[in-house]
C-alpha cells in the first residue's frame, strides 16, 4: 500500500490517500507543537514511537470490543487505516485535575477527581478550540442527534476503564487524554486519530513522574525518554 494524494496536515501528521478509496494512511511527525501552536519544536524519533504505542493500544481496544479505524502500521511512521469522516469533537477524559482544568476551575492539580470527567472541545484550532455544550454540538450539527452525544461519551468512558487497568498494570497512572472519533463508510462511529503520550496525561504510579508532552510544554526535557519508557513497560507486559 503506498501514499498517492496529500489529504491533509496537521500538527502531529499527515494523511495520505491510497489506491484503495477506503483506505487511509498516516505519517507520523517528529514535530511538537503546545499551545495552540504557539511553541513549537521537533524531536527526532518522536513520530515513531506514536505511530508504535497508538498500534499497540488500538490492538488491545479491538481485543476489548472498541471499534476503531485502525487497520496496521506498515512501518515505523506510517500507519494503514480506514478511511473516516471526522467528527469535530475533541473528547478529553480526565481522572485526575491538571492543566486547563485546575488553571480554569482552581481545582488542586493533582486531585483525583470523584468520577471520570467527560468534556467537549470544538475542533477548531483558529477559535482556540472552546468548550462546547450538548446544546453546541447539534446547533453546529456536528452530530445528527443528542444519541449520538450520549454514545461518545458512553465510549470515551468505556476506553478509559480499559486503559486505567492497561496502564495500572504497568505502573502508570492515566491523568487526562484527548479522543477523537469519526464516521466509516456505514456511517458507524468509530475511534480514529492517535492513542499516544501526545494526546495522553500519563504519570509514573511511583514516582509521579510525567511520561508525556507536558515534559515539553513544561521545558522539563527527556520527552522521547519518556515515550521510550512508556513503548517499553507496554511490550514488556504484552
Amino acid at each position: 500500500m503506498k501514499k498517492e494524494q496529500l489529504i491533509y496536515e496537521g500538527k502531529a501528521k499527515k494523511i495520505w490517500s491510497t489506491e484503495d478509496q477506503n483506505l487511509y494512511i498516516s505519517e507520523f511527525k517528529d514535530d511538537l507543537t503546545a499551545f495552540n501552536g504557539e511553541k513549537k519544536s521537533s524531536e527526532a524519533g518522536k513520530g515513531a514511537l506514536n505511530n508504535k504505542i497508538s498500534t499497540e493500544l488500538f490492538k488491545y481496544l479491538k481485543q476489548k470490543g472498541i471499534p476503531s479505524h485502525f487497520v496496521k502500521m506498515l512501518d515505523d511512521n506510517h500507519m494503514l487505516h480506514k478511511k473516516a469522516d471526522v467528527i469535530l469533537i475533541e473528547v478529553i477524559v480526565r481522572n485526575i485535575a491538571t492543566g486547563s482544568l485546575s488553571r480554569n476551575l482552581g481545582i488542586e492539580d493533582g486531585k483525583i477527581l470523584p468520577f471520570t470527567l467527560v468534556e467537549f472541545d470544538y475542533k477548531d484550532d483558529e477559535l482556540g478550540d472552546p468548550k462546547l455544550n450538548d446544546q453546541h454540538c447539534l446547533i453546529l450539527e456536528l452530530v445528527k442527534e443528542k444519541d449520538e452525544l450520549d454514545y461518545i461519551r458512553y465510549m470515551a468512558r468505556r476506553i478509559n476503564t480499559i486503559l486505567q487497568e492497561f496502564y495500572a498494570k504497568r505502573n502508570l497512572t492515566l491523568v487526562d487524554f484527548k479522543l477523537e472519533f469519526g464516521r466509516d463508510n456505514d456511517d458507524n462511529i468509530i475511534l480514529i486519530d492517535e492513542l499516544s503520550p501526545d494526546n495522553f496525561r500519563l504519570w509514573d504510579s511511583e514516582s509521579g513522574e510525567k511520561m508525556d508532552k507536558d515534559r515539553f510544554r513544561q521545558g522539563l526535557g527527556g520527552l522521547k525518554v519518556a515515550y521510550e519508557e512508556v513503548l517499553k513497560r507496554i511490550l514488556e507486559e504484552k
